[in-house]
C-alpha cells in the first residue's frame, strides 16, 4: 500500500490537489530495521512546472530522474520487509539529495542540457520549492527516524540510485557504486562481504563520491543521528528491465543483509 506523506497540496501552492502529496511511503510497518530512501524514484513534473522548457527526450533522460531506482527499492522493500520512502516528482524540480542551499538543488544545467525553467530563479520561487518538495520529504523521513529510535529500533539509511552509464561521452566501467561519506561501516562491511562476488563492477565511492556533494541526505538524516548508512548507485543499463531490476536487487539484498550480520552478529 501507497500512502503519501506531508501537508497536502493546496490552491495557490507549487502543487495542486491532481499533483497529490509530494511523498510516498510504502510498507511503513515493516519489520525489517532497514529504511530504502529514493530521493530520484519519479520524472513527473508537476501541473504548474509545464515542461520546464525541455523536450520529451530530455525529461525521460536520467537528468529528470533515477531510471529504475524506484522498481530495485520495491522489490528490495518486498524481499527484505523493509520501509520505503521516496519523491514523487522530478529530480529537476527539486533535487531532495541536495540541501536548498545548493545550486544543483534547481540545476540551471545538467550534462549537456540547458533547463530553462530552473534559469535565474528568484529567492521566492526557490523557495516555494523547497517548501512544497523538499520540507515535506526531509520532514518525512525525520519523522520515520523519530519514530523508530523512540521505539527503539533505530533504522538502517540505505538510499538508492541509478546513473548513466556514459557521463559527458566517457564510459563508466563500474556497474555498482557503494557510497558513504565520514561513516563507512556499512559500506565497509558491504564491500568486504563483496570482494569475492565477481558479478559486477562493485567499487567504493564511485561514479560519485562525497566531494561531489552527493551523500546530503546520508549527512542529515544517518551520520547526525549516528545510524549506519549507504548509498547505493547502479548504472542504469543494468535495471532497465524487469529482470535487470530483480538480478540488482537480489545481488543487493544479498550483501546487504550479509554485512548487516557481519556489524550486528
Amino acid at each position: 500500500m501507497t500512502a503519501g506523506a506531508g501537508t497536502e497540496p493546496g490552491v495557490g501552492a507549487l502543487l495542486t490537489v491532481e499533483d497529490g502529496a509530494p511523498v510516498a511511503l510504502e510498507n511503513a510497518d515493516a519489520g525489517s530495521r532497514i529504511l530504502l530512501v529514493c530521493e530520484h524514484a519519479s520524472r513527473r513534473l508537476p501541473q504548474r512546472m509545464g515542461t520546464l522548457g525541455l523536450s520529451t527526450e530530455a525529461l525521460e533522460s536520467h537528468i529528470a530522474w533515477d531510471p529504475g531506482a524506484l522498481a530495485v527499492c520495491q522489490l528490495l522493500a518486498a524481499s527484505l520487509d523493509a520501509t520505503l520512502i521516496y519523491q514523487r516528482f522530478s529530480r529537476l524540480v527539486y533535487d531532495c539529495n541536495r540541501p536548498p542551499d545548493s545550486p544543483s538543488a534547481m540545476p540551471a544545467v545538467s550534462e549537456i542540457f540547458d533547463i530553462p525553467g530552473n534559469a535565474a530563479l528568484s529567492a521566492a520561487e526557490r523557495l516555494a520549492r523547497t517548501e512544497a518538495i523538499y520540507s515535506p520529504f526531509r520532514k518525512g523521513l525525520s519523522d520515520l527516524i523519530k519514530t523508530r529510535v523512540a521505539n527503539r529500533r533505530p533504522p538502517v539509511i540505505v538510499t538508492i540510485h541509478s546513473f548513466t552509464p556514459v557521463w559527458h561521452g566517457r564510459p563508466r566501467e563500474v556497474e555498482v557504486g557503494i557510497l558513504h561519506d565520514s561513516d563507512s561501516r556499512l559500506a565497509d562491511a558491504f564491500l568486504a562481504d563483496a570482494a569475492e562476488d565477481e558479478t559486477f563492477v562493485t567499487r567504493r565511492n564511485a561514479p560519485y563520491g562525497p566531494q561531489d556533494g552527493v551523500t546530503h541526505t546520508l549527512i542529515e538524516h544517518g551520520i547526525h543521528n549516528g545510524l549506519l548508512n549507504v548509498m547505493i548507485e547502479i548504472r542504469n543499463d543494468l535495471i532497465a528491465s524487469k529482470d535487470g531490476q530483480r538480478v540488482l536487487a537480489g545481488y543487493i539484498g544479498d550483501h546487504l543483509g550479509k554485512a548487516l550480520m557481519r556489524l550486528e552478529p
